[in-house]
């Protein structure tokens, strides 16, 4: 089973909870209804799981998804460390406004689970350095069994990171959240450190809705659930965006996912589209499934 995945998300209430008071908190420090960055994509690329999104004959899924889509959540790094040759590749590949949102490859996060990774995070962000202008924000996920007897590690990461990499943070264990001293202790260092606090809409894990910003970001992986909500529970983000936008939000990263993944595309340009008539942006919409 996927992470999330109910069996009946008919029986979900999937209304976005209120927002935490330190939301607003943090976005009273920056300018009102003025984004920085608005970056939509999927969380894949290749065809296997895109059935049916690249028209017949395509050869570079890459190239040509980078034409449909402005950004996308790079979960390759996650299964490997690659070379900064193979950045340097993708960033050739993509489309000049593109933008790349690398996944910390798991030798980091769930076997060595932030201990003793020093010279782990050097290569691996010596080789994000070939993405250059395309680098957006790499995000980190720690394991469901990751747990806050280990929040001593978190600052000794954060602290190691190299500032100039934008660095969004997501706990999946449930205690992190329900645990009103720990989800302080885990804010304060996010705040700290300035680490974006990855917010999950999944039909499963409601818990990890937490809607408390600790920057000017908001990074959002939604995991539709291929049930007809999903277009509902996408046009309640945008109502919430918005409320966000008015208070100071200054960059909004929002990556679609989907059980079966052939169908991230077509919410995703609901989305995109959604978006840019509120916010009045240009965000390419994927042509194959608009026409």
């Amino acid at each position: 089973m996927k992470f999330g995945k109910v069996e009946h998300p008919e029986h979900i209430d999937f209304t976005l909870p209120e927002d935490h008071p330190q939301t607003k908190e943090i976005l009273k420090n920056y300018t009102p209804n003025s984004f920085e960055n608005v970056s939509i994509g999927c969380a894949k690329w290749n065809r296997k799981d895109l059935k049916n999104f690249y028209p017949r004959g395509t050869k570079d899924e890459l190239h040509y998804y980078s034409e449909q889509f402005n950004s996308i959540e790079l979960n390759a790094t996650f299964y490997r460390m690659w070379p900064a040759e193979q950045f340097k590749k993708w960033h050739d590949k993509t489309t000049e406004d593109f933008k790349f949102f690398p996944k910390v490859p798991r030798l980091i996060s769930h076997i060595k689970r932030l201990n003793e990774v020093d010279d782990l995070v050097s290569d691996y962000t010596a080789s994000l350095v070939s993405l250059d202008e395309k680098l957006g924000m790499v995000f980190l996920q720690m394991p469901e069994n990751f747990h806050p007897k280990w929040m001593e590690r978190l600052p000794e990461f954060f602290k190691k990171w190299p500032q100039e990499i934008p660095l969004a943070f997501e706990v999946r264990n449930e205690s992190w959240h329900n645990d009103k001293a720990v989800s302080d202790e885990l804010n304060s260092i996010l705040k700290e450190y300035n680490i974006a606090n990855v917010i999950t809409d999944s039909a499963g894990r409601r818990d990890l809705l937490h809607m408390r910003l600790t920057s000017d970001t908001a990074f959002i992986r939604y995991n539709g659930a291929n049930h007809e909500s999903d277009y509902q529970r996408l046009d309640d983000w945008v109502n919430r965006l918005e409320e966000w936008y008015k208070l100071g939000l200054k960059n909004a990263y929002f990556f679609v996912h989907q059980n079966l993944e052939e169908a991230s595309p077509l919410l995703s340009a609901h989305f995109i589209k959604q978006m840019n008539e509120r916010f009045n942006l240009s965000i390419k919409i994927p042509q194959t499934l608009t026409k």
